[in-house]
């Protein structure tokens, strides 16, 4: 064995996976989609298959870690950027309780027997159903409960520019209204990083390079309105007269 070789190996492997750690953010060290599960998965993989085999150079395997990390980026930018890729590869998230009421066909489709489904109840502090006004498991697995005395939920209606429908679904609206809030707020979808539904509102965070353009669109409109307001004011007077 070359341990010259090996050594090198180990740390090629090491600063691909640091690499990749601040290149994607922090979430494959505690993964929470399919993608950081399955690009921890590869990646130890190569690493581990690369570093005991002769046939394959150092050189080679930068070229590996190379087309993997381009093909964990695609991935990762087309599921952020197109709600229907991102539903194919990390799922949607299901109600699985509704006004008490467990949907079992739903619970099933998941594998979710009514043991577990009651452990991770009473581990969120559920004791009864009727307690529940909703009951959603997330895409990693995890369970979401809104009880009927839960005032301060809040429901990402749009995330990453992608608008949620499953949960417009949830709190009774549809795609109009939320256009017509964005229209309301001068706000376009693109320009989205997160909305949040709190008590019959949305609350819009935007990305940082459109803030001041937003503002200055805001602004601009106020203005436009009040120039409008003092030319009717003025119109008026002069008929008065």
């Amino acid at each position: 064995m070359n341990y010259y070789e090996t050594f090198l190996k180990l740390a090629i492997g090491m600063i691909g996976l640091i690499v990749q750690i601040n290149l994607f953010g922090k979430g494959n060290l505690a993964p929470n989609n399919a993608i950081d599960l399955i690009q921890n998965y590869i990646l130890g993989g190569i690493i581990g298959a690369v570093i005991y085999n002769p046939d394959i150079t150092a050189f080679q395997f930068v070229l590996v870690l190379m087309i993997w990390t381009l093909i964990v980026f695609l991935f990762k930018y087309a599921k952020d950027h197109s709600y229907i890729i991102k539903n194919i590869i990390d799922g949607r998230p299901v109600i699985l309780i509704e006004d008490g009421k467990i949907k079992v066909d739903e619970a099933m489709r998941l594998g979710l027997a009514a043991d577990d489904l009651m452990l991770q109840l009473r581990q969120s502090g559920v004791t009864n159903l009727e307690q529940v006004h909703y009951a959603i498991r997330e895409q990693n697995g995890q369970i979401t409960l809104i009880k009927y005395d839960d005032n301060d939920f809040y429901l990402p209606v749009i995330t990453n520019g992608n608008v949620n429908n499953h949960v417009l679904q949830l709190i009774g609206r549809d795609r109009d209204w939320i256009e017509y809030e964005m229209k309301r707020q001068m706000v376009k979808l693109r320009n989205v990083y997160l909305a949040e539904y709190i008590d019959g509102e949305v609350s819009f965070t935007l990305y940082k390079d459109t803030l001041k353009h937003d503002l200055w669109l805001k602004q601009n409109a106020r203005l436009k309105e009040k120039k409008e307001a003092i030319l009717d004011e003025a119109k008026q007077i002069l008929e008065d007269d």
